[in-house]
């Protein structure tokens, strides 16, 4: 037997029946909704931007491939190297670019984890049942574990669920994230 859960807000008008169980429910559903919006809105503008720079890069191999292909005389020869010199210039800027894509693609990631996270979270508390048994609460944390594709994610996860404050544990990544990027020369290895 389903028993059918009221929706919506109640605050405004309390009865007997309100629960703050089921406003916090509604509100981190609403967070939920509102982040991956936020992520299907930019994922076709940010699908766009890196189709085109993958063209763009293509496109600039070839130029390059041509360019090449031109004799060194003393007429071209200048023209030639200033060309070349232009073209890596522009196929660096592209890299970055590409690279930056691949820092938002890292932020869907999470995003999408902080959803899955959340509405877990909500369905569990929700339910009477497994409100209170913590065997609910440890499978809960297993699955949002078990979704973490990222090392660091997963520190922080452990971290917490130890003890840590989110507090703690983001100051930590932090200063691992900057001995990585010191110890590396300031270049930033990502994929």
């Amino acid at each position: 037997m389903n028993i059918e859960v009221a929706r919506g807000t109640r605050a405004h008008a309390p009865d007997l029946d309100w629960s703050q169980v089921r406003e916090t429910v509604l509100m981190l559903e609403l967070a939920a909704g509102q982040v991956e919006a936020a992520m299907k809105d930019s994922n076709s503008s940010v699908d766009v931007l890196t189709e085109t720079f993958t063209s763009l890069a293509d496109t600039l191999q070839l130029i390059e491939a041509a360019i090449d292909t031109l004799p060194d005389t003393i007429g071209n020869g200048l023209v030639k190297a200033e060309i070349q010199d232009n073209t890596r210039l522009v196929t660096s800027k592209v890299h970055h670019a590409i690279v930056a894509f691949q820092f938002y693609d890292k932020l869907a990631q999470r995003l999408d984890h902080v959803c899955h996270g959340l509405s877990g979270l909500s369905s569990l508390v929700i339910d009477q049942k497994r409100l209170y048994n913590p065997q609910q609460w440890k499978a809960l944390q297993d699955e949002i574990l078990a979704k973490y594709t990222m090392v660091e994610e997963r520190a922080m996860f452990d971290s917490v669920l130890k003890g840590a404050t989110v507090k703690e544990a983001l100051d930590t990544y932090m200063a691992v994230r900057m001995k990585e990027i010191e110890s590396s020369g300031g270049e930033i290895e990502l994929f």
